[in-house]
């Protein structure tokens, strides 16, 4: 039942969107503004590069809301914005930076109520996470943030991809047993 109640809500929204209601983009924004963020940050590992391609990403949404479709919009926006973040990823690679990821910038802020023991914990198996992720091969690691982070489906993904179905199967399943992998030996360093 709440999935249907968020997809009228969301179609209501993109309507008024659509009509130029400012307080529904807002109010759409803020609904997604977490996980595109949250996306580009594991794609970028700069919490400020994230920050930015968010911004860039909801001006795209903004740009082509009259394309878009409530029942697929989730997916719509996930491509939109892991198009951002390779095409970022390919401006930083031709630049040449050469910087590293700092590990406290992918630490997500402690929750509530937990003691600092706790939440020292948290950002330290989030960050052996995050580096295990950096290791992966590429299609493994997008295969990872798509479907285990932002939670797509498996032909989400193959269609994202650009990739038949059963390569995504056969690869999710090698993608988390090489992150398990990665997790290992960073813990054993």
């Amino acid at each position: 039942m709440d999935g249907c109640r968020f997809k009228m809500n969301l179609t209501a929204i993109l309507t008024r969107c659509k009509e130029g209601d400012a307080l529904a983009w807002e109010a759409l924004v803020r609904q997604f503004q977490g996980r595109i963020y949250g996306m580009a940050l594991h794609y970028t590992g700069n919490a400020e590069d994230a920050r930015d391609l968010a911004q860039e990403v909801f001006i795209r949404i903004y740009q082509n809301l009259e394309t878009c479709d409530p029942d697929i919009f989730l997916p719509w926006i996930i491509r939109i914005a892991r198009n951002a973040c390779i095409d970022h990823l390919r401006r930083r690679k031709a630049r040449s930076q050469g910087q590293g990821v700092d590990p406290e910038e992918l630490a997500n802020l402690p929750g509530r109520g937990s003691t600092p023991e706790q939440d020292w914990q948290a950002s330290a198996r989030k960050r052996l996470i995050h580096r295990a992720l950096e290791e992966l091969t590429g299609l493994n690691r997008e295969i990872i943030i798509l479907k285990e982070i932002q939670g797509l489906q498996l032909e989400e993904i193959a269609t994202l991809l650009g990739v038949p179905l059963g390569t995504v199967k056969s690869r999710s399943n090698r993608a988390r047993i090489e992150l398990a992998q990665k997790v290992l030996a960073l813990t054993h360093e």
